[in-house]
Formats: structure tokens, C-alpha cells, sequence
């Protein structure tokens, strides 16, 4: 599941769908974050987009234990987020 906050981000950054799942599949978990207010596990993954740019993709998962891409940006600096 893809929310309408990360479509947004992603049509913003001129990625696709595509270039989130490539980054997801390549990538590498660089971070896990505990949401304060619901306790729930984020992570942000690496990884690059199919043309080969580095993005950042910040995913949970869901209630029903599917993956939900909470937002994606392209990782301009390249350093550790």
C-alpha cells in the first residue's frame, strides 16, 4: 500500500511507483525509528531508483502486516540520512 502523502512526494521528486519498489527490493534498511505517539516500527530504506538515483523510502507495516510506503524522496546529498 502506497499512501496519498508518498504519491505526492513521489510525483514531487519525478519518481514512480516503479522506483520505490526497485528501491525497496535493492536496498538496505539505513534506519528504525519508533513512532513516540502509536509505538509503531518505521524504517527508512535505501536504494536506488531505476534510472539509478539514490532515494530514501520510509516504510511500516500495516495493521494487516503488509508493507506501507509511507513517503519517498530522491537523496540528493547522498549522505546518511
Amino acid at each position: 500500500m502506497v499512501t496519498v502523502h508518498a504519491l505526492d512526494e513521489i510525483d514531487e521528486d519525478a519518481l514512480s511507483v516503479f522506483d520505490v519498489e526497485r528501491a525497496i527490493l535493492t536496498g538496505e534498511i539505513i534506519q528504525r525509528q519508533r513512532d513516540p505517539t502509536t509505538r509503531e516500527w518505521k524504517y527508512l530504506v535505501r536504494g536506488n531508483a531505476i534510472d539509478g538515483r539514490q532515494i530514501v523510502v520510509v516504510t511500516k507495516l500495516g495493521l494487516t502486516d503488509k508493507l506501507v510506503v509511507i513517503t519517498a524522496w530522491v537523496n540528493d546529498e547522498q549522505a546518511e540520512v
